[in-house]
């Protein structure tokens, strides 16, 4: 008999783990969104009544996730309010607009300057010897759970959504791309997907390291030459920022990032 009943407390504890995460979230979502949220949220996505009635409230749900699941953290000073947190919140959120996909699984902690902050990485030199770099950085995103944002370049962001520049869509991308188990422009996507994905994307990112090279003017940003998962990050800016640009100069890649991200925002302008 007590063997049944430790067996019994097992079963209940493993059904309760697989189902508890689920329900919690399906409550948290289908909270009414605060007023003052509604607000910030107006002005965080200035094109956000060019959404569906449906997108709108889907936005709205996950960015009740996002905020009761993720940890912000002020650094340099900076304490953290409602707006930093509802901003970042809203805009990563759009990149998960219509897609079946977790908020940020991986990411638990968003670590906030109040501007531009310094990065410093160690690299090896060719005889062996070890220096330290020094960045000043807008943001930055890690595959084990941090953001780093400097919130001067977050509210720029906001002010000016035409030119192709949005540091939480840049650092959020990234968080996308290391879903697959590491950062290099490739995020998770259906199976049938990748050589398409691996196709298109190879041959962008190519145009752009020669329209560096040879000083053309792009409707991408030059930082996106750097490696693959710049380019997708950089893409990704584009995509959503310059989208009648992207899709007149870059059709096959605005196709390609329509279908991933599953929004065309040139309806949005």
């Amino acid at each position: 008999m007590t063997e049944l009943i430790i067996l019994l407390l097992i079963v209940a504890v493993v059904v309760v783990g697989f189902w508890y995460p689920g329900w919690r979230d399906q409550r948290i979502a289908a909270r009414p969104f605060p007023a003052n949220w509604q607000t910030l949220l107006n002005r965080a996505i200035p094109y956000l009544d060019k959404l569906s009635a449906q997108e709108r409230e889907q936005l709205k749900s996950n960015i009740q996730l996002f905020l009761a699941k993720k940890r912000f953290h002020g650094c340099g000073g900076l304490a953290i309010t409602d707006e930093i947190r509802l901003t970042i919140a809203a805009q990563a959120c759009m990149l998960l607009l219509n897609r079946p996909t977790g908020v940020y699984p991986r990411l638990e902690h968003i670590l906030v300057y109040p501007d531009a902050f310094v990065s410093n990485h160690d690299n090896f030199n060719e005889d062996g010897t070890m220096a330290t770099d020094h960045h000043g950085l807008l943001g930055e995103s890690w595959h084990h759970g941090k953001v780093i944002l400097s919130w001067d370049d977050v509210q720029r962001g906001v002010a000016n959504i035409h030119d192709g520049h949005n540091v939480v869509l840049h650092e959020f991308s990234h968080q996308l791309d290391s879903e697959s188990g590491s950062a290099n422009g490739a995020p998770l996507l259906h199976t049938n997907s990748y050589t398409a994905w691996a196709h298109i994307l190879s041959e962008e990112f190519e145009e752009l390291n020669d329209d560096l090279e040879h000083h053309h003017k792009s409707v991408m940003d030059y930082y996106g030459a750097t490696n693959p998962a710049e380019f997708f990050a950089v893409a990704t800016e584009t995509f959503f920022e310059k989208p009648r640009q992207l899709s007149d100069k870059h059709p096959e890649l605005f196709e390609l990032l329509k279908n991933y991200y599953a929004v065309d925002p040139t309806n949005w302008q």
